[in-house]
């Protein structure tokens, strides 16, 4: 019996997620420990230079449980929109079986990148509750609705990246230095609270400062995201992913015969 599209591409995408695993992880001894080591690192070093000012000046807010819910969704967007770019030259050789295309890479890719943290999240959320931090999942319908939205959010942003780096090779040098900067100014040090109100719409822009202000917002008991929005993060999530699903339908034969 013949087989629908959808199903074709679902059986692509968990091909080439299981073909992810293996190329990410086969060959280190450790293994799947890589993924939560580099946040954790992160953070500890963040403690160490940041923590006793955060703690002076946020006495009633966990750090460490600030911390994880501005480093992770920060390292999923950057790591889904950066391992975009790269995403037809590493699996050049799939695309001449006809089920495979360009935009299943970037979902498989996507894929892996959301379970990686949400396992790390989860982890390194329980080793802080387990040291006495103090947190509640006040808000977890939120929690889910900000993560999904954001994986889509990076999806979009790398299907642009992709097809901008595919087309234009010379753009694939500077494109993931346009992610760089969003980290200083996505509220993953600091709080919006802690910035000049007449600064707000600057940074309101951002959509990851809404995602951190909200899973802030979902875990931290009496934490007040003010002026981030749910809706706004959603809005910016179609219009991206729309820009990005556009480009590739225009040029995908391109980036394929390229």
């Amino acid at each position: 019996m013949a087989r629908s599209g959808l199903e074709v591409q679902k059986a692509a995408v968990k091909a080439l997620f299981l073909r992810e695993i293996k190329t990410r992880f086969g060959k280190f001894r450790l293994g799947y420990l890589w993924a939560a080591l580099e946040p954790m690192a992160h953070m500890l070093i963040l403690l160490g230079i940041f923590g006793y000012v955060m703690h002076r000046t946020m006495p009633d807010i966990s750090f460490p449980v600030f911390l994880i819910n501005g480093i992770i969704p920060y390292f999923v967007f950057s790591n889904i929109t950066n391992r975009s770019i790269g995403a037809i030259e590493a699996n050049q050789g799939l695309f001449n079986y006809r089920p495979v295309r360009p935009v299943d890479t970037i979902i498989a890719r996507a894929m892996l990148e959301a379970v990686i943290y949400a396992v790390v999240y989860v982890l390194l959320m329980a080793i802080v509750g387990l040291l006495g931090e103090d947190f509640e999942v006040t808000k977890l319908i939120t929690l889910i609705l900000v993560w999904v939205l954001l994986v889509l959010f990076s999806c979009g942003v790398g299907l642009i990246f992709m097809v901008v780096g595919k087309s234009f090779p010379e753009t694939e040098k500077f494109l993931p230095i346009l992610i760089k900067p969003l980290y200083f100014i996505s509220c993953i040090m600091f709080s919006l609270h802690n910035i000049p109100k007449e600064y707000w719409p600057y940074l309101l822009w951002n959509p990851i400062v809404h995602v951190v202000e909200l899973c802030r917002e979902s875990v931290v008991p009496g934490y007040i995201s003010e002026g981030v929005s749910l809706n706004y993060l959603a809005g910016c999530t179609l219009v991206v992913l729309f820009i990005g699903l556009a480009l590739y339908r225009n040029r995908e034969e391109a980036m394929l015969t390229s």
